[in-house]
């Protein structure tokens, strides 16, 4: 490992084997930071290692002595080394300045509201964070991140898909539409219990359905905007796009690169530990999700919706369409960042179109 004296910060990203997490990661070696990336997936399957970190381990969160080996940062002449099993005792080693914890079970609509998942999501996750929480607090790491989902957000505020409430006040009475969002708001509960009994200093944020290239993008456990892109880059130029259920349920989506300076200019002020919204207020339904895809490739391609007996006779399940409404609320992120995202959804949608139209010539 080549040794960079210039390095003055370390940070350590649990699941960045994955899309958010990749970019991540990246951006913060770009920095200037020693990083550390940890995922159950042998390799990123988009990133090359050097592009990303300084040391990529393949692990298990759900295995408590790993959280214990991945969090210990050893030394030597006051420079990081590699990820290594030691036993104990430890010598020689210092906290991360800047933990992520990405890590979880989770893909998009047809693997998380099937409900064949349901038990595999609520115990990995869980596990994961349990582990990192109590490891987190007894390295003493100066700030960790813990990145939620706005899956949390009660169904009854989601039914009307022209006004949803996703406001952070509003998630309680809880009442998520998924065990996935049980999951997460038990873990951001977790992340804020170990804050005021051990002083462990957590930031807590509730993604918005974050999109890009270097991204899942098919398989099932790929969101939206990179399953309509798939669509209409495999469709021919004048075929149908097939849409899960009527195509006016609503969301927004946010761009990667936004993500990623929400979440550094969240986590590195001191004031605020959240929960707060990362997303974007530019709410569409998801037929002018696919009409965006359609209209960036350039094709006379027409969107057929499925659902119902249709659906069920076609896949052997009921249609997974979540909750009719959902867009980020950010009066808050705003309120206490002074900064707001920027990237127009077209503009995200074309640079994922473009990448994802690659892969799929690829095949």
């Amino acid at each position: 490992m080549q040794q960079n004296k210039n390095i003055t910060k370390t940070a350590l990203v649990l699941g960045g084997g994955g899309f958010i997490g990749g970019h991540l990661a990246k951006r913060l070696k770009e920095e200037g930071f020693w990083v550390r990336v940890v995922d159950i997936k042998q390799q990123h399957e988009y990133w090359n290692h050097n592009d990303i970190c300084h040391d990529y381990v393949c692990g298990d969160l759900r295995d408590p002595k790993l959280v214990e080996a991945v969090f210990r940062l050893e030394i030597t002449n006051n420079y990081p080394t590699q990820y290594s099993f030691y036993k104990q005792p430890f010598t020689d080693t210092i906290s991360f300045d800047e933990v992520y914890q990405l890590a979880a079970d989770m893909g998009g609509a047809g693997y998380i509201f099937t409900g064949e998942n349901d038990a595999n999501v609520m115990h990995n996750s869980a596990l994961i964070n349990l582990n990192v929480t109590h490891e987190a607090s007894k390295q003493s790491v100066k700030r960790i991140f813990y990145s939620s989902s706005a899956c949390m957000y009660p169904e009854h505020n989601q039914l009307d898909p022209n006004n949803p409430n996703c406001e952070e006040a509003s998630a309680y009475p809880a009442n998520p539409d998924s065990e996935y969002g049980w999951e997460k708001l038990f873990s951001e509960r977790l992340f804020l219990a170990f804050n005021r009994n051990y002083g462990l200093d957590v930031r807590v944020a509730r993604f918005h359905n974050i999109f890009g290239p270097q991204g899942t993008w098919s398989g099932g456990k790929e969101k939206a905007p990179a399953a309509m892109c798939r669509k209409v880059a495999a469709t021919s130029i004048d075929d149908s796009i097939e849409v899960w259920g009527d195509g006016q349920q609503t969301r927004s989506f946010l761009y990667i690169d936004d993500c990623v300076e929400s979440m550094l200019r969240f986590m590195r002020q001191d004031q605020f530990l959240g929960p707060v919204n990362i997303g974007s207020e530019e709410m569409v339904t998801i037929n002018q999700l696919a009409e965006i895809a359609i209209k960036i490739a350039n094709k006379k391609a027409y969107i057929k919706n499925i659902d119902g007996k249709e659906f069920i006779q076609k896949y052997g399940f009921n249609c997974p369409i979540g909750v009719r409404g959902r867009n980020s609320d950010n009066k808050l992120f705003k309120e206490k960042m002074k900064w707001e995202p920027t990237q127009p959804l077209y503009d995200g949608m074309k640079k994922t179109y473009d990448w994802i139209n690659k892969q799929v010539n690829k095949i």
